[in-house]
């Protein structure tokens, strides 16, 4: 019995494993990567090991700085992952290193609360269809504000429908997003399909553990160029990075020195930067419960104050 039950074991271990998957590149140097049939890829470039939750393959991929990419087959139910594949990419002649910020990719970090493609092509097909005239752009800060599709906790949910329901508003907010993945979502159609009157985007607070202000400030410089070439008779709305933690920190000075620099944008391609940061502050300088309960994504009553905040600015880029 136990030489039937190790022979079981190793058989169906055998038929449920998956082979890695296979890069392929072009004459203009895109990368695609296909998996078996009845799996999909998971992919890295950032030198982690890719897995269940790394960002998926959704389109080729452009690496004309050079570097690793690391992908897997995962089955359809993510409980199945090959060994990964490696393609060690070279720079192309005189390109010049970039940072994390400017190389977009996809990410999955958030999953089983969303899943990230799906919100993709919700949000892309939601957008041309309604024909946005009101665009946020943003990570879980801006997804947790409200509008559809409802794919998580939305405590702004109410602020949402009385300030934006009948203003023909979509939300691109994603959670977990850093500015390469926002940056990735606009290469790739996102926004392409509204008639943006204005286009509201605050992003960058994810990325702050891993970039410095510069690189978090060419991020943005980024998207914004994207929401130009997108739409390009939409102001855009420019919101700081909101404050973070509950008392004043490193994080926080950093957060500061962010703002800074993208402040200097206010005025120019049709840019208008907007810093709440002291609406959500206690006097002393900390963040209370009711602003922030996790210290980082707003409360009702945050969602609140920043609406009313943004609110005379929406109104003369909606020329209401």
């Amino acid at each position: 019995m136990k030489l039937i039950a190790s022979v079981f074991f190793a058989t169906t271990c055998l038929a449920t494993a998956l082979d890695a998957p296979k890069f392929d590149r072009n004459g203009a140097g895109e990368i695609t990567v296909a998996a078996p049939e009845g799996a999909h890829v998971r992919y890295t470039i950032d030198g982690s090991a890719p897995g269940a939750k790394s960002g998926p393959y959704l389109a080729p991929i452009r690496l004309a700085t050079g570097r690793k990419v690391q992908a897997v087959s995962v089955s359809a139910d993510r409980k199945t992952v090959s060994e990964p594949a490696v393609l060690e990419v070279a720079p192309a002649p005189d390109a010049k290193p970039l940072p994390s910020t400017l190389v977009p990719c996809t990410q999955d970090r958030d999953f089983p609360t969303y899943d990230w493609a799906i919100r993709h092509a919700q949000v892309t097909e939601l957008t041309a269809k309604k024909k946005a005239s009101l665009v946020f752009i943003g990570d879980s800060i801006t997804q947790m504000f409200g509008g559809e599709p409802h794919d998580r906790g939305q405590p702004g949910k109410a602020v949402w429908e009385k300030f934006y329901g009948a203003r023909n508003a979509t939300n691109l907010g994603f959670g977990y997003d850093y500015v390469e993945n926002t940056l990735w979502r606009l290469q790739h159609g996102e926004l392409d399909g509204a008639a943006a009157k204005a286009v509201v985007v605050n992003i960058g607070t994810n990325n702050m553990g891993k970039n410095s202000p510069e690189e978090i400030f060419e991020g943005v410089k980024a998207v914004l160029g994207e929401v130009r070439r997108s739409q390009p008779a939409a102001k855009v709305l420019l919101l700081g990075i909101y404050p973070r933690g509950a008392k004043p920190d490193a994080t926080r000075e950093k957060v500061a020195k962010t703002n800074v620099l993208l402040a200097t944008l206010d005025g120019k391609d049709g840019v208008i930067f907007q810093d709440v940061t002291a609406k959500l502050l206690e006097p002393d300088g900390s963040i209370s419960k009711e602003m922030m309960g996790d210290f980082l994504h707003p409360t009702a009553k945050g969602y609140e104050v920043i609406a009313d905040a943004i609110e005379p600015t929406l109104k003369k880029l909606l020329g209401e």
